[in-house]
């Protein structure tokens, strides 16, 4: 059904996210502490493995947090400056409902689904070696929390056996890239 979604020029975001958390149990949280952030990590479908939930504070505005996360330039800037490995313009994001995004120098692609300014990323995602046509939604929803912002992110719908990895890649690659992005 993604598959088609990229060759569409309509969809309907919710008929695809719902289509997805459909196949979500009852979600249970177990809080861990880690670099100054906190993060719900959700055991309820352990023996399956098809979600991720993390919630993680940061010590920016969401519009900050949510800017950094849809921009070519700071995307590229926080990945450089966590990580040699990839180039000064790892990533090229089209900011807009239904844009094409591709980081870390084309290992991660996807298209953006929905858009609400300050609050919400929904993404189509996947890595580049996953079997063809094989997609995943990554949610990110921004709180205003104090002076900062709590993420509630989560990620559902990726191949079976691959939830540690890509719980650890969400942890080292976005969270403690953006933590070290934002004390610049």
């Amino acid at each position: 059904m993604l598959k088609n979604l990229w060759g569409s020029k309509t969809f309907s975001v919710a008929g695809i996210f719902f289509m997805f958390i459909s196949f979500i149990p009852s979600l249970t949280a177990q809080v861990t502490k880690k670099n100054n952030m906190s993060e719900h990590v959700n055991n309820a479908d352990s023996a399956k493995g098809i979600t991720i939930h993390q919630e993680i504070y940061f010590e920016v505005s969401p519009k900050a947090l949510y800017e950094a996360l849809l921009s070519s330039s700071e995307f590229s800037d926080c990945t450089k400056k966590s990580f040699d490995n990839f180039t000064a313009a790892s990533a090229t994001i089209d900011p807009k409902e239904g844009g094409i995004f591709s980081v870390f120098d084309g290992h991660i692609i996807g298209r953006i689904l929905e858009l609400v300014p300050n609050q919400r990323i929904v993404e189509a995602w996947r890595v580049v070696d996953w079997a063809p046509g094989i997609y995943s939604i990554a949610k990110f929803e921004f709180k205003s929390q104090g002076v900062g912002t709590e993420l509630i992110f989560d990620h559902i719908g990726f191949p079976d056996g691959l939830k540690e990895h890509l719980s650890v890649g969400w942890q080292q690659h976005y969270w403690d890239a953006l933590t070290k992005y934002f004390k610049r």
